[in-house]
């Protein structure tokens, strides 16, 4: 038997989550947490594509300036 069970890296961030969730879960339900997650991710992608469509233009402009 094992006194300290060893987790992977993605099990100690489970359990991490799972324990600020429910320290912060007292108003909250799972559906408000499943929003507020799915509109955070959204805004990140969204930020993402912006950045990378910039990047490209960038580069075509620098191609054009270069030739």
């Amino acid at each position: 038997m094992r006194p300290f069970p060893k987790h992977s890296e993605l099990g100690r961030l489970a359990d991490t989550v799972a324990g600020s969730l429910d320290r912060l879960g007292s108003g909250w339900s799972q559906g408000k947490f499943l929003k507020a997650s799915l509109i955070a991710g959204g805004l990140a992608a969204l930020t993402a594509g912006s950045a990378g469509i910039s990047s490209l233009r960038r580069r075509e402009e620098r191609a054009k300036v270069g030739s």
